[in-house]
């Protein structure tokens, strides 16, 4: 029994008893850290990344992107297979009675129908699939938009996609000419007035710079405010769209449409304000149909990209085409580039000597850049895929000229044309593009990379035009797909090492054979001039020091 009036124990200690806990806390401590390094238990340490001196970063980020896209595509397949698998043991239990695991044919059948839904999920074309999509946005839309770069509309524009909206009935058809502001003004004033005779243009410049709603991420620091996070058009397309609704009287839906890496998706989350679908540099990144809802009366559909037919010349391929990189050597498309570009305006821009044929300039390039293999050698092949993610970018500016005689489609006609004008505000539709040209800070004339446009880009709408792939170089697509980006630097490496031609006479191969005589000529010219400034700059320990 406690004792009343008596006060509790204290809790305080000695300050011997109090050192000689923490002496054995401290000793205890120092002995766990020599067991764990004895154990060589070591802390996991972050990835650095890829570093922004390598070699196209771009295009590595690129292919580890489309990566991380497949294999997440594949799990969720294999978790589908897993609930089918269920949903038919389940069925099969509630019929028979029976279980299956008792039961040996069962499993039988069960493994032959995962087998066969796996070869049919591998076996499937996305290509394909991307026509199948297209179709369901063309369907399902009232009005379609037509994303256009700015930079090459025309090359931008697909005569059998037009076609087949054309067909469908009553479809409005609208163009929006995006990334107007790496293009002179007075070039896209000319664009302008030559795609507004046969459809309603709208001038946009999307936001690249759009918060994610999703995810709260905590800034520190205010982040200076760029040109490119400014929206430009997003008024006057709002407002074509809802004259539009009006005299529609109901609700719209309103489908965009491109190439790829035209900035589909981009135009979407600036009229949101918010970064719904996924945007980035890789070409390709939207595989299947979105709908967003932009008001009560107005949603609009996102959708993958045109699918290029293969009879375009190597230079539409090599931009509009998200696995040209792919299909052809990087030199050789990157060389098709070049070829339609002023070579005089790529000199100032890349700060460049002058050169006589493209596989010079990639020397020069690779020189320039630091991209060199082991023994010194310049990596062509690096500084023609540097060239080709730039210029399917959006930051190198160029432009093309419009025809100097306008001519209408052969896919539209007057009755057409006015169809599709019907229901607009033009008027206001000018006005809005005048205020958007004056506020858009584009290049100088001067400044700009003109660039030879290759006409219309023929797309494939229809599955049965897609091409299949042989066994063997899906195969192929798979094993480099699943490598990762290191594994890709050292085959680079290791390629370099091992072949006995310089990587100069290898790049040489891809060109054509009749301009090899000229090529050669040139490159052994180009060896000269370099051994002589060399041999000039040397030092001479015998005259020149005293």
């Amino acid at each position: 029994m406690k004792r009343p009036k008596l006060k509790k124990a204290s809790k305080r200690m000695t300050c011997h008893k109090r050192y000689k806990i923490q002496k054995k806390v401290r000793e205890h401590h120092r002995k766990l850290r020599k067991e764990a390094k004895k154990r060589g238990h070591k802390k996991s340490r972050k990835d650095p990344g890829v570093p922004n001196s390598a070699p196209f970063k771009e295009a590595l980020l690129r292919e580890a992107e489309l990566r991380k896209q497949r294999i997440e595509e594949l799990k969720q397949q294999q978790k589908l297979d897993r609930q089918k698998e269920q949903e038919k043991r389940r069925k099969l239990e509630t019929d028979s009675g029976v279980k299956p695991c008792d039961d040996e044919p069962v499993r039988e059948d069960f493994g032959q129908c995962e087998n066969k839904n796996k070869a049919k999920s591998s076996k499937q074309n996305p290509k394909r699939l991307y026509c199948q999509e297209l179709k369901k946005v063309i369907e399902a839309s009232d009005i379609v938009l037509e994303v256009l770069d700015a930079r090459d509309p025309l090359g931008c524009r697909c005569p059998q996609i037009e076609e087949a909206i054309v067909r469908g009935g009553q479809k409005k058809l609208v163009l929006v000419l995006n990334k107007s502001d790496l293009v002179p003004k007075e070039n896209l004033e000319n664009w302008l007035g030559y795609l507004k005779k046969e459809l309603p243009t709208v001038v946009f410049r999307a936001s690249t710079n759009m918060k994610d709603k999703r995810k709260t991420i905590k800034v520190k620091k205010k982040v200076r405010s760029f040109k490119s996070e400014v929206c430009i058009g997003k008024e006057s397309l709002w407002q074509l769209l809802g004259s539009f609704q009006e005299s529609y009287g109901k609700a719209i839906q309103v489908g965009v449409i491109g190439f790829p890496n035209v900035g589909k998706s981009s135009i979407i989350n600036s009229l949101k304000q918010e970064r719904i679908c996924n945007v980035g540099v890789s070409m390709g990144l939207t595989r299947s149909m979105q709908a967003v809802p932009l008001s009560k009366h107005i949603t609009i559909i996102d959708s993958p990209s045109f699918i290029v037919s293969p009879v375009n010349s190597a230079a539409a391929l090599a931009l509009r085409s998200p696995a040209s990189i792919e299909v052809l050597k990087p030199v050789e498309a990157a060389s098709a580039i070049l070829s339609q570009a002023d070579a005089r305006q790529i000199v100032l821009k890349f700060t460049v000597p002058d050169f006589k044929n493209s596989l010079e300039f990639f020397t020069l390039l690779a020189q320039r850049r630091g991209m060199h293999q082991k023994g010194g050698s310049p990596h062509v092949e690096g500084a023609a895929k540097l060239l080709w993610s730039e210029w399917t970018g959006a930051s190198l500016g160029y432009h093309c000229h419009p025809p100097i005689s306008w001519s209408l489609s052969p896919h539209l006609n007057e009755n057409i044309v006015t169809y599709m004008k019907h229901g607009f505000n033009l008027e206001q539709l000018e006005k809005n593009n005048a205020h958007s040209i004056q506020a858009i800070r584009g290049p100088r004339l001067a400044n700009s990379i003109l660039f030879q446009s290759s006409g219309l880009t023929h797309g494939i709408i229809d599955e049965q035009d897609v091409t299949e792939e042989l066994p063997k170089q899906i195969e192929k697509k798979e094993w480099e797909n699943s490598k990762d980006i290191d594994d890709d630097l050292e085959s680079i490496e290791a390629d370099a090492k091992s072949s006995d031609i310089p990587p100069a006479e290898n790049a040489w191969e891809v060109l054509p054979k009749e301009s090899k005589a000229d090529e050669q000529q040139s490159i052994q010219s180009f060896v000269l001039d370099k051994m002589t400034e060399d041999s000039d700059d040397a030092y001479d320990f015998s005259t020149d020091y005293v």
